[in-house]
C-alpha cells in the first residue's frame, strides 16, 4: 500500500478545480448510500480488531471526535471538534499532493485527506490513500496534544528538508512512525501508525506474526532503513512514548544529520544491525518470500 504522501512532484501546479494550496470542497452531500455503507463496514471491522491492539490514545480520539459507523464524516463538523482540542483541521484534497504543499499544510496544523472512498472490491487493498485511511487512520491521534505537536514539527522539518535534498530520508521517518509505528505501553506493544490501524490484515500481522523484526526506535536507524509499499513491513520500530518521539524530533539537528547519513549505505530490510534494541527478532519469512 503506497500511503507515502511525499511522492508527488513538488513543483506541480494545482489540478483543475483545486485552490492553489490543492484543497477542494469535500462535497459531503455527494456521497452515495453505498459509499457511506463502505465506511460503516470498514469502521465496524477495524474497531473490532483494534479494541485490544491499538494505543488507548487512538480510541480516545475516536470518541472525542465522534467518529462512528454513521457514514463518511463531514470534514467541517470533524474539524470543528478537532480544532477545539488541538488546533488542527482536516482539509480535502483531490489525491496525493506535492511535497511542499503537504509539509506546508502540516506546519499550519492542517491535515490533508482524500475525499474518495474505496470500492467494494478494494476493501482489503488499494494503492492511493482514501478517506477511510486518511480520516480513520490518521485523525484520531491528532486529538492527542503531543502527537499533534509531532505532526506539526514533522511538517516544519519537511519544509527545511527540501533545501537539503534529504526527502527520502525524512520520508522514512514518516513511514515508520506516522504510518507504520508501534508503541510500547504498560509492557505491551500497541499499534498507532495509520497504515496499520486502517488495515485489517496488518492490524494482526504487525503484532502477532513471527516474520517482522520489532526494533526500538532510533532516528538514524530509521532514516537508513528502506521500506516496501507492496507488502507488509519487514520492520516495525517501537517508540516508548509520543513524548519521546517528539523530543527526539525536536532535539535533532537535521542539517548535520542529513550530511552524516548522505554517504552511509542503507540497511537491508531483513537484517538486524549492531546497536539495535531488538524487541522481537523476526523470521523474515514474509519478506524473503516476496523479495525477488
Amino acid at each position: 500500500m503506497n500511503f507515502n504522501a511525499l511522492s508527488a512532484p513538488s513543483a506541480s501546479p494545482a489540478p483543475p478545480g483545486a485552490a492553489t494550496d490543492w484543497t477542494v470542497p469535500q462535497e459531503w452531500s455527494a456521497y452515495t448510500a453505498a459509499e457511506h455503507a463502505t465506511w460503516n463496514l470498514l469502521f465496524d471491522r477495524q474497531m473490532a480488531v483494534l479494541a485490544e491492539r491499538v494505543t488507548p490514545a487512538f480510541l480516545r480520539g475516536v470518541d472525542a471526535l465522534q467518529l462512528s459507523r454513521q457514514g463518511v464524516p463531514d470534514f467541517s463538523e470533524l474539524s470543528e471538534r478537532l480544532h477545539a482540542l488541538t488546533g488542527w483541521t482536516v482539509v480535502a484534497v483531490p489525491g496525493i499532493v506535492p511535497d511542499a504543499v503537504f509539509f506546508e499544510h502540516l506546519s499550519q496544523r492542517r491535515f490533508v485527506a482524500g475525499r474518495f472512498i474505496r470500492r467494494p472490491d478494494q476493501i482489503d487493498y488499494l494503492q492511493e490513500p482514501d478517506v477511510f485511511h486518511d480520516v480513520f487512520g490518521h485523525v484520531p491521534l491528532l486529538a492527542d496534544p503531543v502527537f499533534a505537536d509531532y505532526m506539526q514539527a514533522y511538517g516544519l522539518g519537511g519544509l527545511r528538508s527540501l533545501r537539503f535534498g534529504a526527502l527520502p530520508k525524512l520520508a522514512r521517518l514518516y513511514w515508520y512512525t506516522v504510518e507504520f509505528g508501534l508503541i510500547r505501553e504498560a509492557g505491551a506493544l500497541h499499534l498507532y501508525g495509520a497504515g496499520i490501524v486502517s488495515s485489517y490484515g496488518e492490524s494482526v500481522f504487525a503484532l502477532d506474526d513471527a516474520s517482522p523484526h520489532r526494533i526500538g526506535f532510533d532516528l538514524r536507524r530509521v532514516m537508513r532503513t528502506p521500506y516496501r509499499i507492496d507488502a507488509y513491513q519487514g520492520n516495525y520500530f517501537v517508540i516508548d512514548s509520543f513524548e519521546d518521539l517528539l523530543r527526539q524530533t525536536l532535539d535533532a539537528d537535521f542539517a548535520p544529520l542529513y550530511a552524516e547519513l548522505e554517504d552511509q549505505p542503507d540497511f537491508e530490510i531483513d537484517i538486524i544491525v549492531a546497536g539495535d534494541r531488538v524487541i522481537h527478532r523476526g523470521t523474515q519469512a514474509h519478506t524473503r518470500v516476496r523479495v525477488p
